[in-house]
């Protein structure tokens, strides 16, 4: 009879990255890897650093193999290692790959062409949808095209727009305040609220140091709705949830460091406007090719100009959100009755689904 450890899938956890959401990266890989199956999964933990090196993280592969304790983050340290071995293994087991790299070079579809080009299965959206949802600019212009409601936005871009033009036509077009977000970049990094031009100007630099492309968006009032999305072709939508800031927005402080936010999970909703929440997230996921699974943020916007609110508008789709315990996602698919371990289930068998199905197309003619 064969052992039981030859039946396993590896699954193999990439987590670092060469982003300046790194950190974040580091801290979700720990807590999948603490809640996935071991008796499931044989899991393969692979590092990249800051400056992009493939390694071996060898006190997670320690802590691993004693059934130790994770820590709260990974340590992307160790001996390097060829990428292509690294996620192929030795063994010729059937392996799956759970990117878990947040921002550039892991969320906007370099690392899922790279993952395409091996022919590796992996969790989530391929390269289009990804390289789509990361550029926050390209995703509202296909979301408008599509019809999906938006607050007004305007888009910079670096070497190409003036900046003292991009700085009126803000203030004309939007008014003030305004945020200012690189177009390219996730966790609330490089976002500033300005509340007049000298502000501006600042917050146009300091996103410049994060991406060549910038969004600045009219600054509203509203409630900060978030709704899990999970599948391929026929998507589930979560119960909603709701962020309530601790700070002036929802930055980067507030999410990670004083933790002054609170999260109410299932939002406060008429069941009306719940349902309307769920179904709009599925047509975003479907609009902007998502798979396997996405985070979609919305604003609930109940009075605007002292008149009746614009009501649901997109803000945006995140295909790797975090994913701690702590963590909207999995807090969301928790409270709709699917528990964290379950969803990393899901969340393989979507990505062996989709591998699957490609494999069948035809390479001739």
């Amino acid at each position: 009879m064969p052992d039981a450890a030859e039946n396993k899938l590896r699954l193999v956890v990439l987590f670092g990255g060469a982003s300046a959401e790194h950190d974040i990266s580091c801290i979700t890989a720990a807590h999948v890897l603490a809640a996935a199956d071991r008796a499931r999964y044989d899991l393969a933990p692979v590092g990249i650093t800051r400056e992009g090196a493939w390694v071996t993280p060898t006190a997670a592969v320690t802590a691993l193999a004693a059934g130790d304790s994770l820590g709260n983050a990974l340590l992307p340290e160790g001996p390097e290692i060829e990428p292509l071995a690294a996620l192929r293994g030795a063994g010729g087991e059937t392996t799956v790959v759970l990117p878990l790299l947040h921002g550039p070079h892991g969320e906007d579809g370099t690392i899922q062409g790279l993952l395409e080009l091996f022919g590796m299965p992996y969790v989530g959206s391929g390269v289009l949808g990804s390289a789509l949802c990361m550029d926050k600019a390209m995703a509202k212009d296909v979301a408008a095209h599509r019809g999906i409601p938006q607050c007004e936005w305007i888009e910079h871009r670096d070497g190409i727009d003036d900046e003292q033009q991009t700085i009126a036509t803000a203030v004309e077009k939007l008014g003030l305040p305004v945020f200012v977000k690189p177009a390219n970049m996730g966790s609330s990094v490089g976002i500033t609220k300005a509340h007049d031009e000298a502000e501006l100007a600042v917050a146009l630099k300091t996103a410049l140091a994060y991406d060549d492309v910038l969004v600045i968006e009219e600054g509203i009032t509203a409630r900060e709705i978030e709704v899990a999305v999970l599948g391929n072709a026929s998507p589930e939508a979560s119960v909603p949830g709701e962020i309530l800031p601790g700070s002036e927005f929802y930055d980067y402080e507030d999410k990670y460091i004083t933790g002054n936010a609170a999260l109410q999970i299932p939002a406060e909703l008429p069941d009306t406007a719940a349902k309307e929440v769920r179904e709009l997230a599925i047509r975003c996921y479907r609009a902007l090719r998502c798979q396997g699974l996405a985070r979609v943020d919305f604003f609930y916007e109940e009075t605007y100009r002292d008149g009746p609110g614009r009501g649901w508008l997109l803000n945006e789709i995140n295909t790797i959100p975090g994913f701690t315990p702590a963590s909207m996602y999995p807090k969301m698919w928790e409270a709709t009755g699917l528990p964290y371990s379950d969803l990393i289930d899901r969340l393989v068998a979507l990505a062996l689904e989709v591998h699957v199905r490609r494999a069948g197309f035809s390479t001739t003619r």
